[in-house]
This record gives C-alpha cells, sequence and structure tokens, in this order.
C-alpha cells in the first residue's frame, strides 16, 4: 500500500473552499488536460453521501480508462472520501479534509492506494505511477490555488 499526502494553505475561508469542493464537477478544472478526463454521468451541484461518478480518463502511455468513485464519509464543511469501485488502480482512497487557520484554509489530501497487476505494479510504481501522481497533485494545486483565490464565479461551473 502507497500514501500519497499534500497539505496547502490557501488565503480562502471553509465556505468558500468547501463550496468549490463539493461541487463534484470542479473535478474536471483541477486535472492536468493531458489526462483527458471527462465526466460521463450526470452530477449533482452538491455531492452527497453515495454518490457514484464515472469518468473516463487517459493515462500517457498507458491509455483510456473508466474510473468509477463513490462520495463517502462526508462531514460537510470539513471532510469527505472518495473512492475507487473499478478503475485503473486495485484500491483507492483518496481522503479531503479542510481545516480552518488565522490566515485561510489547510487543504489536506491523502491518498491510500495500490497499483494494479501486483509485482510489476511495484516497479510501475517506481518509474512512472508515483511521478504522475505527484504532477497530477501538483497541478491540482495549483489550480486550486487559483479558483480559491480568484472571483466568486470561479467557484462552481
Amino acid at each position: 500500500m502507497y500514501i500519497l499526502e499534500r497539505q496547502q494553505r490557501v488565503a480562502a475561508n471553509v465556505e468558500r473552499a468547501w463550496a468549490f469542493l463539493q461541487h463534484p464537477a470542479n473535478l474536471d478544472r483541477i486535472t492536468p488536460p493531458d489526462l483527458r478526463f471527462r465526466i460521463v454521468t450526470d452530477v449533482p451541484d452538491i455531492m452527497y453521501n453515495g454518490l457514484i461518478v464515472e469518468y473516463r480518463i487517459t493515462i500517457p502511455f498507458i491509455g483510456t480508462h473508466t474510473w468509477v468513485t463513490e462520495i463517502k464519509h462526508i462531514r460537510e464543511g470539513i471532510s469527505f472520501v472518495d473512492e475507487q469501485r473499478l478503475g485503473p488502480y486495485r484500491f483507492w482512497y483518496h481522503y479531503h479534509e479542510i481545516q480552518e487557520e488565522q490566515d485561510g484554509v489547510l487543504l489536506i489530501d491523502r491518498v491510500y492506494y495500490q497499483p494494479p497487476v501486483w509485482f510489476l505494479g511495484k516497479l510501475l510504481h517506481r518509474l512512472y505511477i508515483r511521478k504522475t501522481l505527484d504532477r497530477i497533485f501538483d497541478y491540482r494545486q495549483e489550480r486550486i490555488e487559483t479558483f480559491l483565490s480568484g472571483p466568486e464565479e470561479n467557484l462552481q461551473l
């Protein structure tokens, strides 16, 4: 099992950060364009426990995959989880949290994951997967900073 953990301080309040994160379609706005991320299912304006979201994602050098996640363990304004039900990983559990701070919020991402194809997955992780995840989460941090620090209309589609 591997763990990817990121923290990001943003000059926004909890309400603004939650307003952005609770809108499932915003995931498209914080995913690198080369992944050709596309939500397939209709999604509501606000996530809810048990929401199933299906999307397509193109992983460079690997191909296009269907990825299905379930939104669960929502604690309004505090945290939620998206857990892979079907997708490119053997296991994917992504915990999101917002912590209020004096000058803004701290956004925490903690992903527990296991690559596919057993022993080959370990090699792929070392050579490709971890670098790709780091690049994706670096991009997410840049975009989240832009959206949460920008004008109000940036919050939702």
